[in-house]
């Protein structure tokens, strides 16, 4: 099976991400940014008004539904994860500091990508034989382009499966087991039974995520209403207090980051080995692993959302993706540039490097501790979103009997991404996430003439 791994980490992987990802997602979102009036940034006041402005206002769903914040927590639970911390510092060892500048750019064309998922799959969305709402990019292939093109949503399907055994699950129990065993390994630099923490942390996550899962989307939502709002802020809080007592270098941190984007070798140097491709693609790797703008995968918890129309719940994407990356990212990057800790460019970090940025202020062990409480948080609720992706994509393929096969198989999988080497691990989730990009960017372009009506329509006396 070796082969089949380096075909799939080699030459599919750059396919479809050098190819095919990246550039659909500078083409697709200029083209949505001029398509929808900028809505992104002409109307990114409203936005905010109309989705953190009322996201905790206390509502009850129908049945069938879930609550606007229980949708977009749910989302959040999907990408606000290891992308955001790991995933970062991989930007940033693998594309140097310059990685950051592509990554914010990514996301500002993300926002309006997503923010057009979400608004075609509530636009698309139906009742399944529960009587749940369901859409996503399957359903607004099926009922926004008709039968012809039903062999593009079980694509979508397919990828979108095999996507949520990698970056929503084994790349989210491997940062899980790594900052664990970081975490005992601070308070016990001699111990050495990795094997033991390893299928430890695996058995556990897999106990505690097959009681979650079992109980639908009310309950994966129910429990990531909680969880992400709480994370994100003492995140925010611990990054905030690093960045602020290294506050004479951030502007020095951003001049690296702005020159590096261009000539990453002008500040790293020629041994460093990073030249400007690797800034670009791994800036917008990491951008679109953290967010997922252009995947499709969040508009599938958005369908779920009970809401007053399409656009409204269509902000909502604009939102993520801001907080996800130009918020929550950022904040990873400055932490880790700021403190001046040592890089191995070149290599592909864990959770050390943010640990240790951690840890110049609060010490190795709180550090230590405190990275694996975040990313035991994170990831988890992260693993919890992506179960209802593949949950959501395995019923549209094979009903909803199937979903429980499912299910099963992916409770299983967590395992082995805590006993897998971490570069594999990373690669494998790369290319699915490429993969599953495809058919939904050709979806997004076939139905661009409905998007842009319905935001021109919505915004029309506004």
């Amino acid at each position: 099976m070796t082969w089949l791994y380096d075909f799939m980490a080699g030459p599919l992987n750059t396919v479809a991400w050098i190819y095919i990802l990246l550039p659909c997602v500078f083409v697709g979102g200029l083209y949505f940014t001029i398509g929808t009036g900028a809505v992104q940034f002409r109307r990114f006041g409203y936005a905010m008004k109309n989705t953190i402005g009322k996201m905790f206002k206390k509502t009850e769903a129908e049945e069938g539904a879930v609550t606007p914040l229980q949708a977009v927590t749910t989302a959040l639970a999907a990408t606000v994860g290891t992308g955001n911390i790991v995933g970062t510092s991989q930007a940033i060892a693998l594309g140097g500091y310059g990685a950051i500048f592509w990554l914010w750019l990514a996301a500002l064309l993300g926002m309006v990508i997503k923010f057009g998922e979400v608004t075609l799959s509530v636009n698309f969305r139906e009742r399944d034989e529960k009587g749940d709402w369901v859409g996503g990019p399957m359903y607004y292939i099926k009922n926004g382009l008709g039968p012809k093109w039903k062999w593009l949503a079980v694509l979508f399907c397919l990828f979108a499966i095999l996507a949520s055994f990698g970056i929503g699950n084994m790349s989210q129990a491997n940062s899980i087991m790594d900052s664990v065993k970081n975490a005992i390994i601070s308070f016990n630099p001699e111990f050495s039974n990795t094997a033991a923490v390893e299928w430890g942390v695996g058995i556990f996550l897999a106990i505690v995520t097959a009681a979650v899962l079992f109980g639908g989307i009310k309950r994966i939502g129910a429990v990531t209403e909680k969880f992400i709002p709480f994370m994100s802020a003492l995140y925010i809080i611990f990054t905030v207090i690093v960045i602020g007592s290294n506050i004479g270098n951030i502007i020095p941190a951003l001049k690296l980051v702005v020159v590096g984007a261009f000539n990453p070798q002008a500040v790293l140097g020629a041994g460093s080995g990073i030249l400007l491709k690797n800034a670009v693609v791994w800036g917008l790797r990491r951008s679109a692993f953290s967010n997922e703008a252009g995947l499709g995968s969040a508009a599938i918890a958005h369908a779920a959302a009970q809401t007053e129309g399409p656009v409204q719940q269509g902000l909502f994407g604009i939102f993520e993706v801001f907080m996800d990356t130009i918020v929550i990212c950022t904040l990873t990057a400055l932490t880790i540039i700021s403190s001046g800790i040592e890089i191995e460019f070149g290599t592909v970090p864990g959770s050390a490097l943010i640990t240790a940025a951690f840890a110049t202020v609060f010490g190795d062990k709180i550090a230590a501790l405190f990275v694996a409480f975040c990313l035991m948080m994170f990831a988890y609720s992260t693993i919890l979103g992506w179960s209802l992706y593949g949950t959501r994509c395995t019923q549209y393929l094979f009903g909803i009997k199937a979903s429980k096969v499912y299910q099963f198989i992916f409770i299983a999988i967590v395992i082995v991404g805590c006993v897998s080497p971490i570069e594999a691990v990373w690669n494998l989730a790369d290319t699915f996430n490429g993969l599953m990009a495809i058919p939904n960017f050709i979806a997004l372009f076939a139905l661009s003439p409905v998007l842009f009506k319905l935001v021109k329509e919505f915004f029309k006396d506004k």
